[in-house]
């Protein structure tokens, strides 16, 4: 089975077929950079961070990008309100997103674009639509696209044009406080004009009059320019399809290019079964949520449902998800004490089991691959019990494969684990295991008091050795805080 993805545009699961053999192109709508991120904010960048890791796992060279809107409405409004330049504002915001993704385990996309820095391309694109009959121009600075123009305009989403709520773009008045008239009241703005009051440095010139760009055509030119005029997936949140990727498709085909392949949308973060969102005050700031939580945790809670479905947060979610995670964790830490340490370059080359494999090429059906792993940690706690080193190995080395995948590996880089860095747990491995030798010797010539002290030196660097019929077992002592002691 290859690789099957729900094509929203097509409103089915497709075969995915890439434009060009062995490489993928993805841009992700990323944040407009108007406040801090809640979860519902990340849930788009911790989803598509997974198909990334799987396509990379599958063999193709990704190129990911994830755009920053810097500048818009909400934006200008916000930091006025507080005082605050607006660029300044923007990236203050923009930095509370980065380190939101960090936290988390996402990987870092090839290219992050700002809006603000690619106005010469969005003008180039606007140029063509008003050349081809496509875009028209209402009025100084304002431009518009002519829905009408394109007969396509709704495919996306599967809507006719009559059915269509007006563009919520709004036109600016004029000096006589009339509204410019547009050609349709769903036609939107690719260009606005400068407003009053508004800053001189939040606005453009252009050919068509001073202003600032709308925020599908943001898009529309970063996408062409990153990854040309066709690219395989374009991707976001379930909100964005109407009227923002709609409008995309429409002005980047109206433009002549052929643009995204295959459109994904993920779920929301939902609180009472509502969309979460600022307007609705249920907004969960991401470091809020880092204060009392372990980000691998949170991690976890975001990607254990499948991308497409409603992820509906309650106040079990992250005690549930901590639970698993424990599970997790504790394996991997358990199975390494007894089997050492795997390098991670190992773990990046295992064959993953055939079930997970599956799973995840169905349409990225994360909770059956979930399923694949339990299974794995089940047998290898079995293994463990029954001190079968050889397959409790086998299961480690499989439980952290697909894990790895999921941007959940306990012992990866990302979560500090023992693979934060491979060369000091395999020197602890060895001096641990020479002190160990030692004291056997010493048992067996019963020289007790050297084989006390090589235990007693061993605790004092906090690691903690067990006898058994088939030898010492050593372990990291447990953490213990100030109130303990």
């Amino acid at each position: 089975m290859s690789l099957r993805l729900y094509d929203t545009a097509t409103r089915e699961v497709r075969d995915f077929e890439p434009v060009v053999a062995g490489e993928v192109g993805i841009y992700l709508c990323g944040a407009t950079v108007q406040a801090p991120p809640h979860i519902g904010h990340v849930r788009s960048g911790v989803a598509f961070d997974v198909l990334v890791r799987w396509l990379q796992r599958s063999g193709y060279r990704v190129t990911m990008v994830r755009n920053v809107t810097d500048i818009d409405d909400k934006i200008l409004a916000k930091s006025a309100a507080a005082g605050q330049v607006w660029w300044a504002w923007a990236m203050e915001n923009e930095r509370a997103f980065t380190a939101a993704y960090d936290a988390l385990g996402v990987l870092p996309p090839t290219y992050e674009p700002r809006a603000t820095g690619h106005v010469p391309a969005m003008v180039d694109l606007m140029e063509r639509l008003v050349a081809s009959g496509h875009a028209y121009v209402a009025g100084e600075g304002d431009v518009y696209f002519d829905v009408r123009s394109y007969p396509d305009y709704g495919s996306l989403t599967n809507q006719r044009l009559e059915d269509m709520v007006p563009a919520p773009d709004g036109a600016p008045a004029d000096d006589d406080g009339d509204l410019v008239a547009k050609h349709d009241p769903r036609d939107f703005a690719l260009w606005k004009s400068a407003k009053p009051g508004e800053p001189t440095t939040a606005s453009w010139p252009t050919p068509f009059g001073r202003g600032r760009p709308g925020w599908h055509l943001e898009c529309s030119a970063m996408a062409q320019r990153y990854l040309g005029d066709t690219f395989d997936i374009h991707g976001g949140g379930l909100d964005l399809r109407f009227p923002h990727h709609e409008n995309e498709q429409a002005q980047s085909r109206a433009a002549g290019y052929p643009f995204a392949q295959y459109w994904l949308h993920n779920g929301w973060v939902t609180l009472g079964g509502s969309k979460m969102s600022k307007s609705l005050g249920n907004g969960l700031l991401v470091s809020v949520i880092l204060e009392s939580a372990r980000p691998a945790v949170l991690r976890y809670a975001l990607t254990a449902v499948q991308y497409r479905s409603m992820l509906e947060w309650t106040p079990d979610t992250l005690a549930e998800a901590e639970a698993t995670w424990n599970r997790l964790a504790g394996f991997v830490e358990r199975a390494t004490e007894r089997v050492g340490v795997v390098d991670d370059d190992e773990i990046a080359r295992t064959a993953l089991p055939d079930a997970f494999i599956r799973a995840l090429d169905d349409d990225l059906n994360v909770p059956a691959g979930l399923a694949v792993v339990h299974e794995h940690l089940r047998a290898g706690n079995t293994a463990l019990a029954d001190r079968d080193l050889t397959e409790a190995r086998a299961a480690l080395v499989a439980v952290r494969g697909m894990l790895d995948v999921l941007g959940l590996d306990p012992a990866g880089p990302q979560w500090g684990g023992t693979g934060a860095d491979a060369r000091y747990a395999v020197a602890l491995e060895q001096v641990v295991q020479a002190e160990l030798t030692a004291r056997a010797e010493a048992r067996a010539a019963r020289d007790f008091a050297t084989s006390d002290a090589i235990r007693d030196r061993l605790a004092a660097a906090g690691i903690v050795v067990e006898d058994s019929a088939t030898g010492a077992r050593w372990s990291l002592a447990a953490h213990r805080t100030e109130d303990e002691d």
